[in-house]
């Protein structure tokens, strides 16, 4: 739970100051945090980094 209300803090964060200072660069914030946050994820995995990779994408 509060994975998602940093998440959303973070994302509300970028999108008042994207707007307000009228750069983009700050609507990349909330983007790099889930990736970063899906890296992690995957590190915490018991398995060889590789090989859940390939397990996820081959899911589908």
């Amino acid at each position: 739970m509060f994975i998602l209300l940093l998440m959303l803090v973070i994302t509300g964060f970028s999108l008042v100051m994207g707007l307000r200072k009228r750069k983009p660069q700050f609507l990349l914030l909330p983007i790099l945090t889930l990736l970063i946050y899906f890296i992690v994820q995957i590190a915490l995995v018991p398995a060889p980094f590789v090989d859940t990779v390939k397990f996820i994408f081959s899911l589908s």
